[in-house]
């Protein structure tokens, strides 16, 4: 198998064992561009615990955000980590979208992908796992997310290194995922036992419409972290029990 096949190969194995991963679990849109920010150099129990607290503080909304206190933005997300940085950064997201779309995200995600890409990486604290997490998980945009469990992936199966550029994971995923069939076409499992390991339950977010390519992009991200999680550790991996074992380079 070349590169592609051998990714794709990937998601029909996992999507058979697990299922939709269900990504991502939140109410809103803006809930999903907040968590974006929130799970920088962080764990996704902390987010948790501070999208908690910016909710109970009725904060998760853009109004909110605006007319809050930089102080009090901070102390609601301590246990994100780089609060102060975090705090900061989320109200210059907000003055960006009220100033280049009139504090609209329907107007903002209408946008062309690449376009809005471009400027959401042009603001400060957004690298390229951020604006693609916001672009594909808030906005359905159809475009791969590559975490250090896809780098970690790939790099022990051979596929690429483990520290290949950004842009070159991406543009492999993508070019692999952009034509796979529709879940509900996968034949069965031949042992006939799934699993369904989900990492969080259905959320608006996550069973919002979007096109079947950027499904696909969602359901592998998922996927993968699973993986990550459970199998491919960064210190010691449980290859043999890996759903994906059968592919390592022997």
């Amino acid at each position: 198998m070349d590169k592609e096949e051998q990714i794709r190969a990937y998601y029909y194995t996992l999507f058979q064992v697990w299922g939709p991963q269900h990504w991502w679990p939140a109410p809103t849109r803006f809930e999903v561009i907040v968590g974006a920010y929130l799970t920088q150099n962080t764990s996704w129990t902390n987010v948790e615990r501070a999208l908690r607290r910016l909710r109970s503080a009725g904060l998760l909304n853009l109004r909110a955000m605006r007319e809050v206190s930089l102080a009090k933005l901070e102390s609601q997300i301590r246990s994100a980590g780089y609060f102060r940085q975090k705090a900061q950064r989320l109200r210059t997201f907000v003055t960006f979208l009220d100033d280049q779309y009139g504090g609209s995200l329907t107007r903002m995600f209408a946008q062309p992908t690449a376009k809005l890409r471009q400027e959401l990486l042009a603001l400060n604290g957004v690298g390229p796992e951020t604006a693609d997490s916001i672009l594909l998980y808030a906005g359905q945009h159809p475009i791969f997310v590559v975490n250090a469990y896809t780098r970690r992936l790939l790099g022990r199966h051979g596929i690429l290194p483990e520290n290949a550029p950004y842009e070159v994971v991406r543009n492999l995923c993508e070019g692999a995922l952009a034509g796979v069939a529709a879940p509900d076409s996968l034949p069965p499992l031949k042992s006939g036992k799934q699993q369904f390991l989900f990492s969080h339950h259905p959320s608006p977010m996550s069973v919002a419409k979007r096109t079947p390519v950027a499904q696909a992009y969602n359901d592998m991200h998922g996927l993968i972290v699973q993986i990550g999680k459970h199998y491919c550790l960064k210190s010691r991996p449980r290859c043999e029990r890996c759903p994906l074992r059968r592919f390592l380079p022997a």
